[in-house]
């Protein structure tokens, strides 16, 4: 059985009883990130055998962990953070799981887009999650050209390293829209930015880049 784990994006207090219990019992702990998993798991002393699964060695692994997934073992499968199968390698599991009749099930917990849009103040009744962009500055703008139709609200995961990059590409395209710039959620320095999205990006250059941020774009006007 394998069971999809959702984890903290920030504070550690943020971790359901269901999900400690899962994976205190698991045989193995499949991991994005072995070195951040290690932290959570240390905190609540759970003491299971972990492998590292993420996009670079999906293919690899894939065909171990179905075996003992096939042999009855009870696999629980972790992000780095947040929800697995959201901008992660746990579609690419899930769906070999579907093909090879695994049973599986996901346990809820904390998303980042979510919080992000639910912090954002801005309409929550028809949104689009995008996830990462591309590095690649062409396919970007090609996308955000698309988006420009979708009248809905846009939710975007973006690094510290190329945020400011980012947001002054979406400027082109959606500058005048009413956004809002969220970073370290549920940290002790949650910071959430509320202006239209050139506004943000001005106010960007004064402040020093830091956490994991999230874009919401109110794009229905």
């Amino acid at each position: 059985m394998l069971y999809i784990i959702s984890t903290p994006i920030g504070n550690l207090e943020d971790i359901t009883l269901r999900a400690l219990k899962t994976l205190n019992k698991a045989d193995l702990i499949l991991a994005e990130d072995t070195r951040k998993a290690r932290i959570l798991l240390g905190r609540y002393k759970v003491k299971r055998p972990t492998l590292s699964f993420y996009d670079y060695n999906k293919e690899k692994r894939i065909k171990y962990i179905l075996s003992l997934l096939k042999d009855n073992k009870e696999i629980a499968l972790i992000s780095e953070a947040g929800t697995p199968g959201v901008s992660d390698p746990a579609y690419f599991l899930v769906k070999h799981c579907i093909k090879e009749n695994i049973p599986y099930t996901a346990l809820p917990g904390p998303t980042a887009a979510i919080n992000a849009l639910i912090l954002s103040g801005l309409p929550t009744d028809r949104f689009m999650f995008i996830g990462f962009l591309s590095p690649k500055k062409i396919k970007r703008q090609r996308l955000f050209q698309e988006l420009l139709g979708v009248k809905a609200t846009l939710v975007f995961f973006e690094s510290r390293y190329k945020i400011i990059k980012t947001v002054s590409d979406m400027c082109r395209f959606f500058g005048k829209k009413e956004a809002a710039l969220v970073r370290e959620m549920t940290k002790m320095h949650e910071e959430i930015m509320r202006a239209p999205l050139e506004v943000i990006y001005e106010r960007m250059q004064k402040n020093t880049v830091k956490g994991e941020y999230v874009i919401v774009i109110d794009n229905r006007s």
